[in-house]
């Protein structure tokens, strides 16, 4: 008789630490939102603007805080931490695809690259000299790994991804596609109006457990290397420029731009376009929301915002025009200050 296809709820609950509400027997193979789940999928409840959804979900489990078990009309998996523990679960679910140990015919591997016998090396990879690969790294269809690179083990490069030359990269990192590490930083030294190139002579090291999202591009040190550390989280088209330093546990969203020499702390979190100035500190566990420009260090944790919000067009020109008045308006407004405090009588004691 073949296994049951999925997972039973009692499984998923003791594996997860979680308190289960329903039926232990229950087999779920899929994951679906509170308003598309049907009997066989996982559904999750985090945010409370999708509360509205909870009754007429028909899912066969919803994973919840455990203030909510009484409202949830079917099985529960009680989670203090229910999308962490969503997200645990849908990795279960959905593994990534296997890939076959050893080197398709179309790679190009250099004789003294070190691969582990059990890495796989895709269709048209290009593998340079001296590099070295660990065990059940997967390097995918059209990956450059220039010559002296480090990569450790259970690190996947999905397709498309450039290592450039020195690159060192950590364990169980997972590049999207097009990711370009270690290309030249914008180095250029003026002179009589033209633009001279600086060699770029550092690399880049990146740490443990780092996820960098589909054409992100990390420069190369100009002198020092640039470091992104353990567990940090890439989103797409994200510029890092030379020798900027990303501490541990740092998520960065879409189109975000850090300059040369920046330095950004643990657990700090970086908003969608959000800019940030070369050569400042950002300290740990700081969040700038998103579209807000960061021109100088931050050394005290906490929530930081800049920019407009968006606003009916009307509105917005006149408020942009007033603005541009705003220093004229503060000098007329001390100066009026000022002649007051001069007209005023002295006080005089009783």
């Amino acid at each position: 008789m073949s296994a049951q296809p999925g997972l039973s709820l009692g499984e998923l609950a003791v594996r997860f630490g979680c308190i289960l509400k329903g039926d232990p027997d229950l087999r779920v193979s899929r994951v679906a939102a509170l308003e598309r789940a049907d009997a066989s999928s996982v559904a999750f409840l985090a945010n409370p603007r999708y509360r509205r959804h909870l009754q007429q979900t028909q899912a066969g489990v919803v994973v919840i805080d455990p203030k909510l078990a009484d409202a949830c009309p079917v099985n529960a998996l009680l989670a203090k931490n229910p999308y962490a523990t969503y997200a645990r679960i849908a990795a279960l679910l959905y593994p990534p695809p296997a890939a076959p140990p050893g080197r398709h015919a179309t790679a190009a591997v250099e004789d003294s690259a070190q691969i582990d016998a059990s890495a796989s090396i895709g269709p048209h990879a290009v593998i340079g000299a001296r590099v070295k690969i660990g065990a059940r790294t997967v390097i995918g269809p059209g990956c450059v790994v220039m010559d002296d690179v480090t990569i450790g083990a259970d690190t996947r490069l999905t397709a498309n991804v450039t290592l450039c030359h020195g690159v060192s990269i950590g364990d169980r990192c997972l590049f999207h596609p097009s990711v370009v590490i270690g290309a030249d930083g914008f180095g250029l030294a003026p002179d009589q109006g033209e633009w001279l190139k600086v060699p770029q002579v550092g690399t880049v090291r990146i740490g443990n457990d780092v996820e960098i999202g589909a054409s992100t591009t990390i420069d190369r040190g100009a002198m020092d290397d640039t470091v992104i550390g353990d567990g940090v989280k890439m989103d797409n088209q994200i510029q890092i420029g030379h020798n900027v330093r990303i501490g541990d546990h740092t998520a960065i969203a879409g189109c975000a731009g850090i300059s040369g020499s920046a330095v950004i702390g643990k657990r700090c979190m970086i908003g969608g376009m959000v800019g940030v100035a070369g050569h400042l500190t950002i300290c740990d566990d700081v969040m700038v929301t998103g579209k807000s420009f960061v021109n100088s260090s931050i050394r005290k944790p906490g929530y930081y915002s800049s920019g407009i919000p968006v606003d009916e067009t009307t509105r917005f020109r006149k408020n942009a025009a007033r603005f541009h008045h705003l220093d004229e308006f503060v000098r007329e407004v001390r100066r009026e200050r000022g002649a007051a405090d001069q007209a005023a009588p002295p006080e005089t004691e009783e």
